[in-house]
């Protein structure tokens, strides 16, 4: 008996280091870390949680709420996906990404839902909150009866785009209770949450999930970010007919979250035959909320250190038009996916950040369009129509610098090899000129007048033959050399061009050029 109690000893100590490790594992990380979350699709069952239930700031993931709760009103009935929205003054004052339309466009749900989902556009949250519900304020209660009915007992909206506000808190732990709702309760409508890119008019905006064609089996759902929150990303991805969710919160970048969404999604496929080797975690409705308040990761995300301003919207362009984007600093340097392909082949390892970095997968972009249902050549109008609408309301910058190509860049032009010349007899002419807005048109005003008001000028143009005008602005500009002698650059480039006012040819050229 004495011989066996250091046996018994050693025993109960190693079962006793054990069980304070497993307690380590599953016990809820601190607050600055990550949250992140990874679950069974159907199931629920958990598959890896950390900070899980640490409430946190949802931003534009809230988006996947709005989509629920618009497409249940279409199922049941209330509203269809060819009914007419109309932007309000309200939603056209949100905060970017947004669409922009003016107050008073017209256009369907399912062209809304649309924007909404790819562009992350939260003019058109408001648009369908207000279509759905009557206001921001009644459609936020529907969206919180469903959370409650649905059990996600850690969130709270105040708005159906995820802008900041104090109570728009949800948890790793709710978004995939949400997720897996989706998909159970609204299969038909799931396309919503994968839509590789969207065109409107002329303009081709990817989907800000840069999961969707470049991770294999990807099919959902919603990125989101605020300064606050940091990047948050919803995603799923399906392989031999099972699904898994990952929930990603409070990552570095829309390129960090990406990646590390998916790192969960294949550590969960790489485990599907090894899970009895793992302790179970249950099911993510039994997760138990830890009650704190979210962290605030504004300095982190949005402070001074940071090279430039931080957006959902990170590389959206780039990846839509397959560059390459990312950087090994902002996905961990060395961090790895193993991306497994049928049957016994060898995984193929690459790193993370040129995956992400990727073109994604070929794919049409979905016609996306303002005004009611259309089809056909109807279709085709509508989209060149809106391609047409967003040509004249470019800014009205673009337009001063078409105004200003005869006046201010031709004497740059003719002033190459005299740089510090063309400082002395054009800058400081206009500068003089901004101080008396009534001198009359010469030497010192000419090229103010382009830049300054496009309608007098585009006037005198009209009113004087090119080749008048090209003569004035020569003789200006070699009337200024009389004054000064030591611009001998302009004084050789200025002779010839008085010869050019008389030679229609020439005179014709720069009136093209404009």
């Amino acid at each position: 008996m004495h011989a066996l109690r250091p046996l018994l000893r050693k025993s109960l100590f190693n079962l006793l280091a054990v069980g304070l490790a497993c307690a380590a594992l599953l016990a809820p990380r601190a607050a600055s870390a990550e949250a992140l979350l990874l679950i069974e699709a159907d199931s629920g069952k958990v598959l890896q949680a950390d900070n899980a239930t640490i409430p946190w700031y949802p931003a534009s993931v809230t988006k996947i709420m709005t989509a629920y709760v618009t497409l249940n009103a279409v199922k049941d009935g209330r509203l269809t996906l060819d009914t007419l929205l109309t932007v309000s003054p309200t939603a056209a004052s949100q905060s970017p990404s947004k669409m922009g339309f003016r107050p008073g466009t017209q256009l369907t749900v399912d062209n809304a839902l649309k924007m909404m989902m790819v562009k992350s556009a939260n003019d058109m949250a408001v648009v369908l909150a207000e279509g759905v519900g009557g206001s921001i304020d009644g459609f936020s209660a529907m969206m919180n009866d469903t959370a409650k009915k649905l059990g996600m007992t850690q969130t709270s909206y105040v708005n159906p785009n995820g802008l900041p506000a104090d109570g728009q808190i949800t948890s790793a732990r709710d978004l995939g209770i949400l997720a897996r709702a989706f998909l159970r309760d609204l299969p038909e409508y799931e396309y919503f949450v994968h839509i590789p890119a969207i065109r409107f008019g002329k303009r081709v905006t990817g989907n800000f999930n840069k999961l969707i064609g470049r991770y294999p089996g990807a099919d959902g759902f919603k990125t989101g970010f605020i300064c606050a929150s940091g990047y948050n990303l919803v995603a799923s991805a399906t392989r031999n007919g099972r699904r898994l969710i990952a929930v990603v919160l409070g990552a570095s970048s829309g390129t960090a979250r990406a990646v590390k969404a998916a790192q969960l999604l294949e550590r969960g496929f790489a485990q599907d035959n090894l899970t009895w080797l793992r302790p179970s975690l249950g099911t993510v409705d039994n997760l138990v909320p830890v009650d704190a308040s979210p962290p605030n990761l504004r300095d982190e995300m949005c402070g001074p250190h940071r090279k430039r301003p931080a957006s959902d919207d990170d590389d959206a362009l780039i990846a839509a038009n397959g560059g390459t984007t990312g950087s090994a600093s902002a996905t961990g340097g060395e961090a790895q996916v193993t991306f497994f392909t049928a049957g016994l082949q060898p995984p193929l390892m690459m790193k993370a950040s040129e995956l992400m970095a990727s073109a994604p997968a070929a794919a049409e972009p979905v016609l996306v369009y303002t005004g009611p249902t259309r089809t056909g050549t109807a279709l085709i109008a509508a989209v060149a129509a809106d391609a047409d609408q967003q040509a004249a309301s470019k800014p009205r910058g673009k337009k001063s610098r078409v105004a200003r190509k005869p006046d201010a860049d031709k004497p740059k032009d003719g002033n190459k090899d005299a740089g510090k010349d063309t400082k002395t007899a054009a800058v400081k002419p206009d500068a003089k000129s901004d101080t008396k807005p009534g001198a009359k048109p010469g030497a010192k005003s000419e090229t103010r007048s382009g830049a300054k008001g496009d309608t007098k000028g585009d006037t005198k143009t009209a009113a004087k033959p090119a080749g008048t005008k090209h003569t004035t602005t020569r003789h200006d500009a070699a009337a200024k050399p009389a004054e000064k002698p030591a611009a001998s650059g302009d004084q050789a480039a200025k002779p010839a061009k008085p010869k050019a006012a008389t030679k229609p040819a020439a005179a014709a050229k720069p009136a093209n050029n404009s």
